[in-house]
């Protein structure tokens, strides 16, 4: 995995070991000397992770950490500090400046390699997912929020020992002790937001678990922090390596479980507005607001590909063209809003009225069309009767207007035949609307089995 790491560390030949280490593993390296150039070199170089050194002259590591995290442009990169302090209290400040870990110097190679390996897979996941959906909404860019109470499932060998993992967590989480493996993950698929796994027991294979978890599609993203032995960083390792969101070294500290999970809970909801957002774009992209149906672009794309697949496989596709019958007429005589309630009492009996593989968009002002995959034009026919029958059936109530209307619809179908393209199959049913506009209205028309 290529990345570029930003070496920030006041004594040069503390950041040319590190370069040397970094570019034996094929990294792209840069370097600062103290926490102003960091905070410069972090949004003109933009790299995946920044290593920062904590005791540095003038501005020190936790409080460049600290501006890095303020800073819209650079609050995704992740930080990791690398120090001599190893004070419980030096670890807990730097995570709760917004470090993503905190190692002490001399750092072993492999835990070293691992962590970063790690927070660049997790900072690829986030930037694609901001990508995606860049510019689709103005507040992009926010916090997630934490308020709210958070559900954690403290996993260990036994009862008791969860339940003294659990005793840990500060007070906004809600700890479930658990020593089943299946009850694990179980328990993790119907929604906890986070999972605590001690992997150091050697009752039930923890590692197991966590793979599990990270397999299933509806744990897949859920946050997993391990607690592990501290002399054993093959451990650490194989974890990181299965997916595990983050590791945590026993005798567990409180201060630093609780850094560690915040941490988590905060990255976790971020990735959630931001996958909410993206698929909030998307469905702006192809529906329509008004009806809820798919709008007129997403409806020529999927015409499109059904024309595609009848010419190589010669799977039968037919549409229907609807219009309601004198719409001008209401929204002149009752308004708009009453207009919109006619179209969207439309939209619901129509729905009824189709099948679940039936494609249906508002393809104009008081337009529908719906596209039928394997239907012939009798069966297309069939359909775009009771949808007309189930519209002229019973009057519409306008709340708006305190009225009732009868209202109806003319329908035109058509099936597709050899030579056909998307333009000319619509031609061909827009001219069977016509016809049964020019007919007298509310009735259905096919059209003449002959390609335009």
């Amino acid at each position: 995995m290529s990345a570029r790491i930003l070496v920030v560390d006041d004594i040069e030949t503390n950041r040319r070991l590190l370069e040397a280490r970094l570019s034996a593993e094929y990294f792209d390296v840069v370097q600062a000397s103290s926490g102003p150039e960091c905070l410069e070199k972090a949004v003109e170089t933009v790299p995946d992770l920044i290593l920062l050194d904590v005791m540095m002259p003038g501005m020190d590591g936790f409080e460049t950490c600290k501006r890095l995290k303020a800073d819209p442009a650079t609050r995704h990169i992740p930080v990791v500090m690398v120090t001599a302090l190893d004070q419980r209290e030096d670890r807990v400040k730097g995570l709760e400046a917004g470090a993503d870990e905190f190692l002490t110097k001399p750092v072993n190679d492999v835990a070293l390699f691992a962590r970063v390996r790690s927070l660049l897979r997790l900072k690829e996941v986030l930037d694609e997912l901001r990508l995606r959906q860049e510019g689709a909404l103005a507040s992009e860019d926010s916090e997630a929020d934490l308020d709210g109470p958070a559900t954690v499932i403290v996993a260990a060998g036994d009862e008791q020992a969860a339940e003294r993992l659990a005793a840990k967590l500060p007070r906004e989480f809600a700890g479930r002790p658990m020593a089943d493996p299946a009850g694990v993950v179980k328990a993790a698929r119907a929604g906890a937001e986070l999972v605590l796994i001690d992997i150091s027991n050697a009752k039930f294979d923890a590692l197991r678990v966590c793979a599990r978890l990270r397999a299933d599609s509806a744990t897949r993203n859920t946050p997993i922090i391990c607690v592990v032995e501290g002399d054993t960083p093959q451990e650490m390792v194989r974890a990181l390596d299965l997916g595990v969101s983050d590791v945590v070294n026993r005798p567990v500290d409180p201060g630093e479980l609780a850094a560690r999970l915040r941490t988590q809970l905060k990255r976790k909801r971020y990735a959630e507005q931001l996958r909410d957002r993206l698929e909030e774009s998307l469905e702006m992209a192809v529906i329509d607001p008004l009806t809820g149906l798919y709008n007129r672009r997403y409806m020529a794309s999927r015409l499109r590909q059904a024309v595609d697949a009848w010419e190589a496989s010669a799977e039968r596709v037919s549409v229907i063209l609807f219009d309601i019958d004198h719409f001008k007429r209401i929204n002149d005589s009752w308004g708009h809003q009453a207009g919109d309630e006619v179209l969207r009492a439309v939209t619901a009996r129509m729905g009824k009225q189709l099948r679940a593989l039936d494609i249906a968009g508002r393809y104009g002002g008081e337009e529908f069309m719906v596209l039928l995959s394997g239907a012939a034009g009798r069966e297309a026919s069939e359909a775009a009767e009771r949808v007309r029958a189930a519209i002229a059936r019973e009057p519409f109530v306008m709340v708006s207007a305190g009225v009732t209307v009868e209202v109806t619809i003319s329908a035109g179908v058509a099936e597709i035949l050899h030579g056909d393209t998307p333009e000319r199959l619509i031609a061909r049913a827009d001219a069977a609307l016509y016809q049964a506009k020019a007919a007298g209205r509310n009735q259905v028309v096919v059209a003449q089995k002959k390609a335009a």
